[in-house]
């Protein structure tokens, strides 16, 4: 099983209108709500990929009750993962750790009109050390049975800044591989524990090093620990730096919609790649598509199979020559 931690996960809403205009009160057509955070979305197109995942980190209050539940009808019914209807194909299995404090929310706000996102996310609750020291137990458990692990978002308060770095480590003793999406200075630390690929973007990147251009920003990530980069580069696609070569894929068709999740998609396609040990190439193409249609699907974290499949024929994958 492939195993995602997501420590401030989410109960995502998103509201439909017309047009968003500032300063005026909207009438919203249409209203979801999904088990969010990154780590869960991941999760969410891991099993319609056919893999089973389980899914740890910390819900509390009301809104993380509201979130274990639709995980639960999701991980029991094989439910829709993208706007075609897709069943899963994996298994979800809820580990998240319970706390006092109350699972945050965001909010998407999607106006028809444009089909751009306005976004909203709340603060995450405070995670205690007892509430910790137990998610620390479970993962050392959790990473017993794991094929690989997913380390994703942001940190809530009262966790340690270090902490991905100390994950890492654990799950380097365990044998097993890790993937690592976050930013700042978690992303800082963690990237000098050596995992085995991290997936910023741009901006993240550009944060991390210091310098602007993607090739030379991800080149110098791997020199501080990373052993591979997959860097999101918005429309212009996503850059691969590894060990075995340089990689940039990007579709060439204009693309808009909800962008909300289309980045966890890419990481549930490069981490799919990894436990598949599918060459990087069809790894990064699988990424691109995949954060495509999350793109397209109203959503976030939703992806229609038929839309998946019809742009990964069309993903463009170009080699970059080693460098000097």
């Amino acid at each position: 099983m492939i195993l995602t931690v997501t420590l401030n996960t989410a109960l995502d809403i998103t509201y439909r209108v017309p047009r968003l205009h500032p300063h005026t009160t909207h009438r919203v057509t249409d209203v979801a709500e999904r088990p969010g955070g990154k780590g869960l979305n991941v999760a969410r197109v891991l099993a319609a990929l056919g893999h089973d995942t389980v899914v740890t980190g910390f819900a509390g209050g009301v809104t993380g009750a509201v979130l274990r539940e639709r995980l639960a009808t999701l991980a029991g019914s094989g439910s829709a993962a993208g706007t075609g209807n897709e069943p899963l194909r994996g298994r979800i299995t809820d580990a998240l750790v319970p706390i006092a404090g109350t699972t945050r929310r965001t909010i998407g706000v999607v106006d028809d009109s444009t089909g751009d996102t306005t976004q909203l996310n709340e603060p995450g609750p405070i995670v205690t050390t007892p509430e910790w020291s137990a998610f620390l137990t479970g993962y050392a458990r959790l990473l017993r049975e794991a094929s690989a692990v997913a380390l994703c978002g942001s940190l809530p308060p009262g966790v340690p800044v270090g902490t991905y770095a100390q994950l890492i480590r654990e799950a380097h003793a365990a044998g097993v591989p890790t993937l690592l999406d976050t930013s700042g200075e978690p992303l800082r630390r963690g990237i000098a524990a050596r995992p085995h690929l991290v997936k910023p973007n741009a901006a993240e990147l550009a944060g991390l090093t210091g310098a602007t251009d993607p090739l030379r920003a991800a080149r110098d990530a791997r020199r501080r620990g990373a052993r591979a980069v997959a860097a999101s580069l918005g429309a212009d696609g996503m850059l691969a730096v590894t060990s075995q070569g340089t990689w940039r894929a990007r579709t060439p068709l204009r693309l808009s919609g909800n962008p909300t999740g289309a980045g966890d998609s890419a990481v549930a396609g490069l981490l799919s790649g990894l436990v598949e040990e599918v060459p990087w190439p069809d790894r990064l193409a699988r990424a691109v598509a995949l954060s495509a249609a999350a793109v397209r699907a109203p959503v976030a974290g939703e992806f229609d199979r038929a839309d998946y499949d019809e742009l990964l024929g069309r993903v463009e994958v170009t080699e970059h020559p080693a460098a000097a």
